[in-house]
């Protein structure tokens, strides 16, 4: 059996994780792109491994792949997967599929010391269910999302034997929509996550770029299918960022040109190619491409294929018997065919997570293969090299942006719009990225600390708020989505239903506030709020009296704070200090007005609204 020698980052990997566990026993993740060989990674931790571990993925080809190359060792691992027909579990190191070992818990007994996951983008704190699913796919959908819950139970399982069992996953794709990024704090002292997540550090990450600018990985040519293509506009997608089957079916009838189209034009490119992949959007669709391409040279895989039908047709095409392979989302993860040179992307998705492996099962190197051509005719649009900020990308013209925290100067990365000159209109980031040093008996402040040195238990993240939701009670601010109060635990009143019950009042007033304008009206400061259609709201406040004072800087210092950049403490105390900000002045989305006799008085101001109205100048 062939021997492997560890590649410089593969190495690094493993002194990564082992001085992580060193120190300490939270869950960690390392994240290597696809193809750059994250079984040999396993395979190395196994080795070194003094006690009982077991690695667990949600395949059996991976648990094949991750097994053999552990053995290449001269080593034996056991097998525990169903569909391997092996249940071992009597050696050091275990080889499981999560099905199997979830379904047979008795079966893990022992203590173990580390639990080793690959692909551990799958894991989820709880079950996830996708409505999505072809009928004949009904059974991998259920094994789908069993296993989101799964890995769980066994977590849970073990460490009642082992409390201090330790947690690491591999991945190429440390992010899930609906969820955001799968662990909390990176090791380069950026906050991913506020809420709890299946893992808490990433102590480990190559980019893509290294690794092809290396020739470890082929270099994936991407062009733009200028000829035919599909238009998913204006179909919805859900949370895991897929479509509803029976409208993508809808649409794809009526669209058999364009299909035909796409399929000759693969076929045109494909003659100097060794093997073509094609994903489909639905198994009616994949039958349909299947029907275009060369019957001798064709495969075609979808969930309801037999699994010895399965293999054969795999391993076929990996010894390049047919040159297309035609699948439905079953080929994304757990393929390894390394002379792969070309994929068409026939199905839409808003996964940058399922984008990347799609195209990472071209990028494998392989003997005459110098490129892996990548054409998608669905215009999902990712930057392969930079395609994730940890949130759904908030429209079209949104584009990682850099903005960095005027309080300890982390360079935050946030969806943001930028305007024809590349200069930042807008962003979308709520709280700072930055992981922060708190404050030692010799330090009169926090500051941002990424050394390794730093102990992970004295880390925190930095405080400040870009946007916020202030708690009426007690004035602290909270994340703009918080449904209680960090501080008091007050109940936060959620913004849409204080619209809605404003709009269902006769005597309210609701103003989509399209901008603010400020001035002196006879020795007060008028503040004047519009709307898209010139309708207006206004107050005033008196700054010779001090509750007026205290009440202005209450409701808008810490966004004119935020306005102007800076770290010091704004209060207003003067009416010319207030004009000459007048500029920089925060504009709520709503104002609601209720109606006194001959006036209309503003009762509430609502800033940073996400929510399901739409608000000022939005389509």
């Amino acid at each position: 059996m062939t021997s492997f020698q560890l590649r410089d980052y593969q190495q690094d990997a493993v002194s990564a994780t082992l001085k992580h566990f060193r120190k300490s026993n939270e869950s960690a993740v390392i994240v290597l792109p696809t193809g750059s060989g994250k079984s040999l990674v396993i395979a190395e931790l196994a080795r070194l491994a003094k006690r009982k571990i077991l690695i667990l993925t949600h395949v059996k080809e991976l648990v094949e792949q991750n097994h053999q190359k552990y053995e290449s060792y001269g080593l034996t691992a056991g097998i525990y997967s169903a569909g391997l027909k092996k249940k071992e579990n009597q050696y050091q190191v275990t080889f499981a599929s999560i099905q199997s070992a979830a379904r047979n818990l008795q079966d893990f007994g022992h203590e173990y010391s580390l639990i080793i996951i690959d692909e551990c983008h799958r894991v989820n704190m709880q079950a996830e269910k996708d409505a999505n699913e072809e009928k004949e796919e009904k059974e991998e959908k259920e094994e789908k999302e069993e296993s989101l819950n799964q890995y769980q139970q066994i977590i849970h399982h073990l460490k009642a034997s082992n409390p201090d069992i330790k947690l690491l996953g591999l991945t190429a794709t440390p992010y899930r929509l609906g969820m955001g990024w799968i662990y909390r704090k990176h090791y380069r002292g950026i906050v991913r996550s506020e809420p709890p997540r299946p893992f808490e550090h990433c102590i480990y990450e190559l980019p893509l770029r290294y690794l092809i600018k290396r020739q470890y990985l082929t270099e994936p040519k991407l062009i733009d299918a200028t000829i035919e293509h599909y238009n998913f506009d204006n179909l919805k997608d859900n949370a895991n960022g897929d479509y509803n089957t029976s409208e993508l079916n809808k649409l794809l009838d009526k669209n058999h040109r364009v299909t035909q189209g796409i399929i000759e034009h693969v076929i045109a490119l494909s003659k100097d190619r060794q093997g073509i992949m094609i994903f489909a959007a639905t198994v009616d669709h994949a039958k349909e491409i299947f029907h275009y391409l060369p019957a001798e040279e064709s495969a075609l895989i979808t969930g309801a294929t037999d699994n010895t039908e399965r293999d054969q047709l795999i391993n076929a095409f990996k010894l390049k018997h047919i040159k297309f392979l035609v699948n439905v989302s079953v080929l994304t993860t757990g393929f390894d065919a390394p002379h792969v040179d070309m994929i068409a992307i026939l199905r839409p998705t808003q996964s940058v997570s399922l984008y990347q492996q799609i195209i990472g099962r071209g990028l494998r190197l392989s003997d005459n293969k110098k490129d892996c051509l990548v054409i998608d005719y669905t215009g999902n649009d990712f930057d392969l090299y930079q395609p994730e900020v940890g949130e759904k990308k908030p429209n079209s013209q949104s584009q990682p942006v850099q903005v960095p925290c005027p309080s300890c100067e982390f360079p935050n990365i946030f969806w943001g719009i930028c305007d024809d000159d590349g200069h930042l209109v807008e962003h979308y980031g709520r709280r700072c990225q930055g992981l922060i040093t708190a404050p030692t008996a010799n330090q009169s402040s926090l500051h941002f600390s990424p050394s390794e040195s730093t102990s992970l238990s004295n880390q925190q993240q930095c405080e400040y708020r870009f946007v916020f939701k202030e708690c009426p009670h007690c004035g602290s601010e909270n994340d703009i989505a918080a449904r209680t109060c960090l501080q008091c635990k007050s109940i936060l009143v959620d913004p849409d239903d204080m619209l809605k019950k404003a709009l269902q009042l006769k005597d309210a007033k609701v103003l989509r506030c399209a901008g603010t304008s400020l001035l002196e009206q006879e020795g007060k400061l008028k503040v004047i709020y519009h709307d898209e259609e010139g309708s207006e709201l206004s107050e005033w406040f008196d700054f010779d009296r001090k509750n007026q004072v205290m009440l202005f800087n209450q409701i808008f210092s810490q966004r004119l704070k935020i306005n102007l950049s800076t770290t010091e403490n704004i209060e207003i105390s003067r009416l010319d200090q207030a004009l000459k900000v007048a500029s920089y002045f925060p504009s709520p989305d709503f104002v609601i007005a209720r109606k006194q006799k001959y006036y209309w008085k503003i009762k509430d101001r609502i800033f940073d609204y996400q929510g399901h109205y739409r608000k000022a100048n939005q389509l």
